[in-house]
């Protein structure tokens, strides 16, 4: 029991490193490598070694009609697009202010969930939550609220925008792919996003920029590693061990990491609307989970009484 309890609180630390980590391995990889060529070539690594680990766990690929129109919508809606617009965003803006803004996913899904899937419980503590986060954004962007359209002001648009496709591609998910198996719903999406965005990036983005220093390679190979599949693997395994609210907390931890790292490692610097917005945004996803923990801890008293 020991032994299982010090895997799963490992295990947790690792997730948040990771995630926290992959902002920062991001910008690195972008000082060398084209938005759309990086990205594509994260996720064609990343989709051999979910084969592999596929392989290893004997899992079989699911290809049913349901499984093969989700394939194709998780290609384009959940990696393809959001990640290109990450991945061009993050050049004009510091690493941690991004783990910041794409923070909003979870505020995000709330809402999509209340429109999209009926009955859906919405609650007190998620809709203070929901906009405690929606009021560090507009923090966050009131600089930039006149749309002068600096490249700032569009790669924080384009970041945003990115965690609304996931949010959606999240409720969507959760509404039609409950019988997909974790590992075949990102082997083939991951696949079909590295064929198409390597391509598309060579013809269109400028080729004379790329430089396969030391810098791009561990950049590629960490976020397809690390970033894509151990840390998916972990978060998969560890669903299955704790309590989903307190796993959900990961994404309060994870921004604050990729913060730390900014500064530390890039010498990242953020203004005080940043700061007071970036604040508002942690506690609002304390907020949408307060209700969650409450009863987390209620049931962990009844069982010691």
């Amino acid at each position: 029991m020991k032994n299982e309890s010090l895997k799963i609180t490992l295990g947790y630390i690792l997730i948040t490193l990771l995630w926290g980590s992959t902002w920062l391995a991001i910008s690195v990889g972008l000082k060398s490598l084209t938005p759309m060529f990086a990205v594509g070539m994260r996720f064609f690594i990343a989709s051999f070694l979910v084969l592999i680990v596929m392989k290893i766990s004997k899992v079989k690929l699911q290809t049913d009609a349901l499984s093969i129109k989700l394939y194709l919508f998780l290609a384009f809606f959940s990696f393809i697009i959001p990640f290109t617009l990450v991945y061009w965003g993050e050049q004009f803006v510091p690493s941690g202010l991004t783990s910041i803004i794409f923070a909003v996913f979870p505020f995000i899904v709330i809402l999509f969930s209340w429109l999209m899937i009926p009955n859906e419980y919405i609650g007190i503590y998620k809709s203070i939550g929901v906009l405690i986060g929606f009021t560090g954004i507009t923090i966050i962007f009131w600089k930039d609220i006149a749309l002068d359209f600096s490249q700032s002001s569009l790669g924080m648009i384009a970041i945003l925008v990115s965690a609304s496709i996931q949010a959606f591609v999240a409720v969507i998910i959760k509404k039609y792919g409950s019988k997909l198996n974790p590992l075949s719903m990102n082997f083939v999406p991951l696949l079909i996003a590295g064929i198409i965005l390597i391509p598309t990036g060579l013809i269109f983005e400028d080729r004379s920029s790329l430089v396969f220093d030391s810098k791009a390679i561990f950049s590629i190979l960490y976020l397809a590693s690390f970033g894509t599949v151990i840390a998916f693997t972990t978060y998969y395994w560890l669903m299955q061990r704790i309590n989903v609210v307190i796993l959900s907390l990961s994404s309060f931890i994870t921004p604050i990491i990729a913060l730390i790292l900014g500064i530390v490692f890039l010498s990242e610097k953020f203004d005080e609307n940043h700061i007071w917005g970036s604040s508002l945004v942690l506690i609002g996803i304390l907020f949408a989970n307060f209700r969650g923990i409450l009863n987390y801890y209620k049931e962990k008293e009844k069982k010691f009484d």
